[in-house]
């Protein structure tokens, strides 16, 4: 659920932000067929805004936006089918519903459309589709399908192995300072994967990501001030970092700090 809390969040703040309406007024414009009221309402059902957390009403206005083709409002209850928040879990669902909100254009849908492709969750695994679905979220500017498309690229999944291309959206969805892209990008850096050995820029893009409590970006910036590389040696902050991973249950920055004594 807190996967879901984050994600609402992320999508909604800024039209809760902007609109200063009390529940009441929401519910009414809601209950008058308003699509968009219908999706803020079930958000704040979700989040206990103004009225006592209920998820299944949640679900009940998403349903209502979604069922008039709110494209947000099917992300949201895909969303929910896929987290099992006030439904059961049923993927074949929340496929369902990410598609009608995928064919419409909204990015969110489309990369984890795509996540069921590559995972066969849901429908039956298909990487051409996974790919195909990153790359249209991917192409909207969308950091997680960003992140997700350079993988596949440094791997070789569904497209042949190109660490330039791995670069290219890490770098995109670095910018915008998605953690999981600033840790894999300083790797490519830390290693000379489609660009030059930097130590420095590896470490720099470390630092981004391990500050927002990415666990194995905590664990790479530990080691480069463990070996001094990109940085002045420092134990004490290769401790610390170490410390914050293993924290996390990082089992590499555990291990690494067993080796160490500490």
């Amino acid at each position: 659920m807190k996967k879901l809390i984050i994600i609402l969040l992320s999508v909604l703040f800024p039209l809760m932000c902007c609109a200063q309406e009390s529940y009441k007024e929401v519910k009414t414009k809601a209950e008058a067929g308003n699509a968009e009221a219908q999706v803020t309402l079930g958000s704040y059902y979700i989040q206990g805004f103004g009225v006592t957390k209920d998820y299944k009403q949640a679900v009940s206005w998403f349903r209502k936006a979604a069922e008039k083709g709110h494209a947000r409002g099917q992300y949201l209850l895909g969303l929910c089918y896929d987290e099992g928040i006030g439904v059961a879990i049923d993927y074949q669902q929340a496929v369902s519903w990410f598609r009608k909100a995928a064919e419409q254009g909204y990015a969110n849908a489309q990369n984890n459309l795509g996540v069921c492709y590559r995972k066969g969750k849901g429908v039956q695994m298909d990487i051409n589709q996974a790919i195909f679905w990153y790359r249209k979220a991917a192409e909207q500017g969308y950091a997680d399908a960003q992140n997700n498309l350079g993988f596949c690229y440094i791997t070789g999944t569904g497209v042949q192995k190109d660490a330039n291309q791995a670069v290219f959206w890490w770098s995109k969805a670095a910018e915008q300072g998605f953690a999981n892209a600033q840790c894999n990008l300083g790797l490519c850096y830390r290693n000379g994967d489609g660009v030059d050995l930097d130590f420095r820029q590896a470490a720099s893009l470390f630092t981004k990501a391990a500050e927002q409590g990415y666990a194995d970006a905590q664990y790479n910036l530990g080691i480069l001030y463990y070996e001094g590389k990109g940085v002045l040696k420092d134990t004490n902050q290769a401790v610390y970092w170490l410390r914050k991973a293993a924290a996390q249950g990082h089992g590499k920055a555990q291990r690494t700090l067993d080796e160490l004594g500490q």
